[in-house]
């Protein structure tokens, strides 16, 4: 059995308009009114207000939630369209095991709504949206292709509304397999015409806000003989590192992966700790580059650093976390600001001139541009630095709104 359920919201606000194509075998059916949602996910085929879909904390002024479901392959996936006031919502595809649809759910809300504000303050014209495909994937390598295919046959249902990028879990190769069914899709290889890996330019603007951070903080932009905490060495965790230890930082990483720390002991000659143990470190800064929901009213107590500064998503557990670390004086550089180097590098695929490495680094540097307006009117207005870049976000998004004549004015 192939499904796909899109939970839509009605609002006589601006919204987006879902195409309805056919796929092979795909029985496609769209609800907007909440009270005849009856349809769905799971092994019982009945909704229940367990999932949470319009009732969740996190469902904040989203335009879709579509559910899709692919029995063959064992495809579970979830796309969030949370805007696409500035332009088609762009955002990476995130493959993890997800304890539960709920715990998937939840991810899918919150990534998509970071993804409008890290477009709007990047002054891209793209909106925010995300997707995750609950795991395990195939082992099969030949299965694993047929699982994303059918993935880029769901998301080319959806007409272009929402644009598949890279995220956690998902290789370029796994891309390639998405794009051979739909065009909606970013950073494919250069050699078919897209931007390649996005990792490197992710690393490389949380690299430079990282600077950006330390300037305004202690007057210098120096990371030299600065003692950093890395968590996290994926793709981009590995890179950062790479670049912080290139200038002399004194690294601590730690990961859940024990090959990947081994590897960094072996690269850097850095120290490694115990995620659980981690924060009894001394460090200057702390810096999240894996999954999000680090940063705990619990936690913050035990930090011994001055600067927040990663790439990972959703850091804070809730937008409260931001005032926590203010009230202590620790900057924390708002993380759909400081990693939004992926998603710029992607989009010049979409721009009429084009894609290239030039351009992409260059577009980098208006990430620590931006991080000490927000930084200024932050310590301007006495608000935390995750509300003044929302400010930012929302200023950029209700400019555009007014000139359209739209009445949207909460994000």
């Amino acid at each position: 059995m192939q499904a796909s359920l899109s939970c839509r919201l009605f609002a006589p606000l601006h919204r987006s308009v879902l195409a309805h194509s056919s796929l092979p075998l795909l029985a496609k059916r769209h609800y907007r009114n909440p009270a005849l949602v009856e349809p769905a996910l799971g092994e019982t085929g009945a909704y229940t207000q367990e999932h949470g879909v319009f009732s969740h904390s996190s469902w904040v002024n989203h335009d879709s939630i579509h559910y899709f479901r692919d029995d063959v392959t064992g495809l579970k996936a979830i796309v969030g369209i949370h805007d696409t006031l500035l332009g088609p919502a762009l955002g990476g595809c995130r493959l993890y095991n997800y304890k539960n649809e709920t715990e998937a759910l939840n991810d899918v809300l919150r990534l998509s709504r970071g993804m409008t504000f890290k477009a709007a303050c990047a002054g891209l014209p793209l909106g925010g949206g995300k997707s995750v495909v609950i795991g395990p994937p195939p082992a099969d390598p030949d299965e694993r292709g047929g699982f994303f295919r059918r993935f880029g046959m769901f998301i080319d249902s959806l007409g272009g509304n929402y644009v598949a990028a890279e995220d956690i879990g998902v290789s370029v190769s796994d891309m390639v397999h998405i794009r051979a069914m739909t065009e909606w899709v970013a950073g494919i290889p250069t050699e078919m015409g897209g931007s390649g890996n996005p990792a490197p330019y992710t690393a490389h603007g949380v690299y430079l806000g990282m600077k950006q951070a330390v300037l305004h903080k202690h007057d210098t932009d120096s990371l030299s003989g600065m003692r950093i905490l890395v968590e996290g060495l994926g793709s981009v965790g590995y890179l950062l590192a790479k670049k912080l230890h290139n200038e002399g930082a004194e690294l601590i990483v730690c990961d859940v992966n024990e090959l990947k720390v081994q590897k960094a002991l072996d690269k850097f000659g850095c120290k490694s700790v115990p995620l659980d143990y981690r924060f009894d470190e001394k460090f200057d800064i702390y810096s999240p580059n894996a999954l999000g929901g680090t940063i705990t009213a619990e936690m913050i107590p035990k930090l011994s650093c001055s600067i927040v500064a990663g790439a990972a998503n959703n850091q804070l557990v809730d937008d409260q976390m931001a005032n926590l670390l203010m009230e202590r004086d620790i900057l924390y550089v708002p993380d759909f600001v400081l990693n939004a180097g992926g998603l710029i590098n992607v989009s010049l695929e979409k721009d009429p001139d084009g894609w290239s490495e030039d351009r992409a680094v260059r577009k980098l540097s208006g990430i620590a541009t931006n991080l000490e307006d927000i930084f200024t009117q932050s310590a301007r207005r006495q608000i935390s630095t995750l509300d003044s870049a929302i400010r930012l976000a929302v200023h950029r998004l209700s400019r555009t709104a007014y000139r359209r004549g739209c009445k949207k004015d909460f994000w």
